[in-house]
C-alpha cells in the first residue's frame, strides 16, 4: 500500500508550501545518494539502494520533498528501514543540510515509524556514532534509550556506535510528531 504525507512546514522556508513524505523510487536515487554522500563519512553505495528497493521486502524506504510555491519538488531528506518480526530498525536516515533543523528527519522518522505499526512493529532499535549529538537528541524526543555501545562499529574511524531502542512504539504520540509538536509527544511513551 503506497502512502504520501503532506504536512505544512514553518515559516522559516521561504516559500515552501509544504513537505510531503512518500515511498521512495528509482528515480529518488541521485538525490538520495546526494544526500547520503553530504551525510556520512561512508555513505552507502547506489546499488544497496537499489537492492532496497527492488529486492529486500522487509525493507521500507521513504523520502521527504520540500514542495515549494514555484518550482519543482526538492529532495529534502530519506530513511531507510527494515521490518524484523515485530521491530524496525532503521537503517539510515538524514536531511540534506539545506533543510536541516525544519523538523523533516523529525516527521520522516515519525512518518515511517508509524507506517512500521501497521507492519506489526512494536519496537525499534538503530545504531548512530557516539559523535553524533543532534541525531541522539532526535532519537531521545522520541523516547529512544541507549542500551548497549558497539566498540569501534564504524570502519572509517573505529569509532563507536550506540544501540538505541525504543520499546512499545505508540500510534498517538508518533502522530503528534506528524504534526510537528515533539514537546507534546514524550507523554505518550510514558516519560515526564
Amino acid at each position: 500500500m503506497r502512502k504520501e504525507q503532506v504536512v505544512s512546514c514553518p515559516d522559516s522556508l521561504k516559500m515552501t508550501v509544504a513537505i510531503r513524505i512518500r515511498p521512495m523510487n528509482f528515480a529518488d536515487i541521485e538525490g538520495v545518494l546526494e544526500i547520503d554522500r553530504i551525510s556520512f563519512p561512508t555513505p552507502w553505495p547506489e546499488s544497496s539502494y537499489r537492492y532496497e528497493l527492488s529486492s529486500n521486502p522487509f525493507s521500507r524506504l521513504w523520502v521527504a520533498e520540500v514542495v515549494q510555491e514555484f518550482g519543482e519538488p526538492k529532495l529534502a531528506g530519506m530513511i531507510v528501514l527494515w521490518l524484523i518480526e515485530d521491530e524496525a530498525h532503521i537503517a539510515t536516515l538524514a536531511v540534506h543540510p539545506d533543510f536541516r533543523r525544519e523538523r523533516i528527519g523529525m516527521r520522516l522518522l515519525a512518518y515511517a515509524l508509524h507506517d512500521s505499526l501497521g507492519h506489526g512493529v512494536r519496537e525499534a532499535m538503530l545504531e548512530v556514532r557516539q559523535s553524533n549529538l543532534a541525531a541522539q537528541s532526535l532519537y531521545q524526543k522520541f523516547g529512544f534509550e541507549i542500551v548497549a555501545r558497539r566498540p569501534r562499529y564504524y570502519k572509517d574511524n573505529n569509532e563507536d556506535a550506540l544501540l538505541m531502542n525504543l520499546m512499545d512504539l505508540d500510534q498517538a504520540a508518533l502522530e503528534v510528531f506528524l504534526e510537528g509538536d515533539p514537546e507534546n509527544a514524550r507523554v505518550g511513551y510514558g516519560q515526564a
